[in-house]
């Protein structure tokens, strides 16, 4: 017999609020990334392409199968996401110093430069939102956002 339980029902209560709070995901994002869509469209970049160069332009380097773990495409798919940052010449690969057939993908400079662009515009539009709230609503906020962001940053979330 064992003594292992599934996880209670949500309440109703608990229920009502999961929907509201997908109301609210759904718009927050159709905010940001309708955004982020008109910076990127002007480059003909897709969202993972653009995800994948944010990767990059937080470390100095990633190998090929680094960049595949990351996004959680295949090594193949990467190799794809990587090609089209090279023909925009927003990232480029080098062999590795140490093992001539490991090849390693990094930002170029314009890459950088874009990333950091986009960035700063969240950061403004943040800004704006955060003037809605006072101090303690703010410090709250980022608080729960850290806690999702945590939770967001474990090995493989049940998102069921």
């Amino acid at each position: 017999m064992s003594l292992i339980t599934s996880p209670p029902p949500p309440s109703t209560r608990m229920r009502a609020d999961a929907e509201k709070l997908a109301d609210i995901f759904t718009v927050l994002q159709r905010c940001f990334m309708l955004n982020l869509s008109k910076k990127l469209s002007r480059g003909h970049l897709s969202f993972p392409q653009y995800f994948l160069l944010g990767f990059l332009s937080q470390q100095q380097q990633l190998t090929m199968s680094e960049v595949a773990e990351r996004m959680g495409h295949t090594t193949a798919a990467a190799t794809g996401l990587v090609d089209r940052l090279e023909k925009l010449d927003l990232a480029r690969r080098t062999p590795a110093l140490s093992d001539r057939r490991k090849i390693l993908v990094q930002a170029t400079p314009s890459g950088l430069s874009l990333v950091a662009e986009v960035r700063e515009e969240m950061v403004s539009n943040l800004l704006k939102m955060m003037s809605h709230l006072d101090l303690d609503e703010q410090r709250t906020w980022l608080s729960i956002y850290e806690k999702i962001f945590t939770y967001c940053h474990t090995p493989c979330p049940d998102a069921s």
